[in-house]
């Protein structure tokens, strides 16, 4: 399974009166040692490439249930409390909708004549940052450590995003610099998540993440991210120029766990061109 999903370690199987395990997937555990139950048993009986689509569609299904309770329980509880109740995919997504949401929020009141919208919207981003490093500081286990510790990263990104619009004196949500950041959305009538970043729109994968870490974002990977994400809404491609090891492949992975794509990477050589039947041997 960790060959063909993102993160899918392993699964746990459903028990008939006996004790006995049956052909029925309850719920996913990830490689990280994350383990989230599915919405609805997954039947794996048939052939191979048949329940492994119905697995695909069975953990896309879990991730777009959880997402939905966690973006409409957000503002039930504080949120250093409410992270703990979701899957770190789900509670790092919820985190960036509701970012985009006040963001937006604050600007219209900007527009409505209250100067210090943004200001205000920052000060709360940096309490909700402390809450967050007095929790790392306490007694965490090492999942829950790594979920708060991506949490941080993303959060330290958009405290930054704000402080510039704040300096730029950006009073509009139809500036250029905030339409160039990577915006996720929770939009009520399709109930599901969409990625917006520039003119480009994309509809959230759901792929099953896990508890992964994610890359600290620099004003190059911004760059990165808006002419890759140009590619693909043109649906054409993209290639990263740079040395070894400067993060090339590690940013497009990072682009993909944002949008819950799968990424798949092959090692390619010169002797390699378009016709190549990438899937032979897999």
């Amino acid at each position: 399974l960790t060959k063909l999903f993102d993160s899918l370690a392993n699964l746990k199987f459903e028990e008939d009166d006996k004790g006995n395990k049956i052909k029925s997937a309850i719920g996913m555990h990830s490689k990280d040692g994350e383990y989230v139950d599915m919405d609805k048993p997954c039947d794996l009986n048939g052939q191979v490439e048949v329940w492994l689509m119905r697995l695909l569609q069975s953990q896309c299904s879990t991730v777009r249930h959880e997402m939905t309770e966690a973006v409409s329980s957000y503002e039930e509880k504080p949120r250093e409390q409410w992270l703990f109740d979701f899957p770190a995919q789900v509670a790092l997504c919820g985190t960036q909708i509701w970012w985009t949401t006040e963001v937006n929020i604050a600007f219209a009141r900007l527009e409505e004549g209250y100067e210090n919208a943004l200001k205000d919207y920052n000060k709360k981003q940096v309490t909700q940052l402390n809450a967050l490093i007095q929790l790392l500081i306490g007694k965490l286990n090492s999942g829950d450590r790594q979920k708060i510790m991506t949490i941080c990263t993303i959060d330290v990104h958009a405290r930054d995003v704000l402080i510039k619009l704040v300096a730029s004196r950006v009073d509009s949500a139809q500036a250029f610099s905030w339409l160039s950041q990577l915006r996720h959305r929770w939009d009520d009538n399709e109930r599901d998540c969409f990625a917006n970043i520039c003119d480009a729109q994309f509809r959230y994968s759901h792929e099953y993440l896990g508890n992964t870490p994610r890359l600290v974002i620099t004003p190059l990977t911004d760059r990165c991210y808006i002419t890759l994400t140009q590619s693909l809404h043109l649906i054409m491609s993209g290639a990263p120029a740079g040395p070894a090891g400067t993060g090339k492949t590690e940013t497009t992975k990072d682009l993909g766990r944002a949008l819950g794509i799968m990424v798949y990477v092959f090692n390619c050589s010169e002797q390699m061109d378009y016709k190549f039947n990438w899937y032979c041997g897999i």
